[in-house]
């Protein structure tokens, strides 16, 4: 499998457009600028890697000897007792001291990629999904109202996968508001595609405007 991504790279840029019903419409000439690259595994983990670094929040924090509470007071005498000398109970080895080399709150775990690398590697899931038969075109969405049991429908007919990641215009608003009670589905605009989410979600399903939007934006 490997192998096989490492080498993945389209050769038909043609590809079938439905509608609501699960039914073809159209053919859809995805753009070579963006889905005629090699899959490039390397970048596209890199992407990943960044993705969850940066939406680590540095929320552990343990408390140094400096903000933990007593040690106003000598605990024993300086000499005579055989002991170590001690001058407060607030030292790391006694308990209810502080935390010597503890998270202090301030960690940063920011990562970055370079936006050549960031780009063939979005445009490397791109491929994958295609390849795989995992992207989904509709040519547009048309809901009179919002009404999450008439969307659900149209993934049936879409035979989209458990897990969808729905990329619509702003446009769309009706099936936005339609889609966002879907379990296991989460909506995004054009511009706000990323590859842990696009690898993440099964069933990439877009609207044939988004898709234009998509290719413009990261050609």
């Amino acid at each position: 499998m490997e192998d096989k991504k490492e080498a993945m790279k389209l050769e038909n840029f043609k590809y079938d457009v439905l509608n609501q019903e699960g039914t073809k419409v159209r053919e859809y000439d995805l753009s070579k600028d963006v889905f005629g690259v090699s899959y490039n595994q390397h970048c596209v983990y890199e992407a990943i890697l960044l993705a969850q670094a940066n939406s680590r929040q540095a929320t552990a924090k343990t408390k140094k000897r400096s903000e933990v509470s007593g040690g106003g007071k000598k605990p024993f005498r300086q000499k005579g007792t055989g002991r170590a000398r001690e001058g407060s109970t607030r030292a790391p080895q006694f308990v209810g001291g502080g935390n010597v080399f503890g998270p202090t709150g301030n960690q940063n775990y920011k990562l970055k990629q370079n936006r050549k690398e960031a780009r063939l590697a979005l445009k490397s899931v791109l491929v994958e999904k295609v390849y795989e038969k995992d992207l989904i075109i509709v040519d547009e969405f048309k809901f009179e109202s919002p009404k999450t049991k008439e969307f659900a429908k149209v993934l049936a007919n879409l035979n989209a996968k458990a897990k969808v990641l729905l990329v619509l215009e702003e446009e769309d608003g009706n099936a936005i508001l339609s889609a966002r009670n879907v379990k296991n589905l989460k909506v995004v605009r054009p511009t706000a595609i990323n590859v842990y989410d696009i690898v993440k979600y099964d069933s990439l399903i877009v609207s044939a405007a988004a898709l234009a939007k998509i290719e413009e934006v990261f050609k």
